[in-house]
């Protein structure tokens, strides 16, 4: 990144999306690194519970409400985004990089029963 950027890592809980974060607290939010200021304040979402609350539920509602309504098999057929999020299918590893960890062979989405 170009010196004078600013990265803030919501995921610095879990280990962070970026290589140079490292967590931070509210007294010290910020440390600057190859120019690069950083935010890494753990467990942001905590910070505004109520916005956080309401960010996480609207995102997620729609997934949620396709799998109750469609039932899991016929919901993950018609959704990219939760086809991308299947890693086991009734014992079957159906995520490529999953199923190489393990030394297994990928279940293809589009082969689900």
């Amino acid at each position: 990144m170009k010196p004078g950027a600013v990265i803030v890592d919501v995921a610095v809980d879990q280990g962070g999306c970026v290589e140079t974060i490292r967590p931070t607290t509210l007294p010290e939010p910020v440390y600057t690194l190859h120019g690069v200021l950083h935010y890494g304040v753990t467990n942001m979402p905590a910070l505004v519970p109520r916005t956080s609350t309401f960010a996480l539920t609207n995102a997620t509602l729609p997934y949620a409400l396709d799998l109750a309504h469609k039932g899991a098999l016929r919901a993950v057929r018609e959704s990219v985004e939760l086809a991308r999020g299947v890693n086991v299918w009734r014992g079957r590893v159906v995520y490529p990089a999953v199923a190489a960890a393990v030394g297994e062979t990928s279940l293809p989405v589009d082969q689900l029963t």
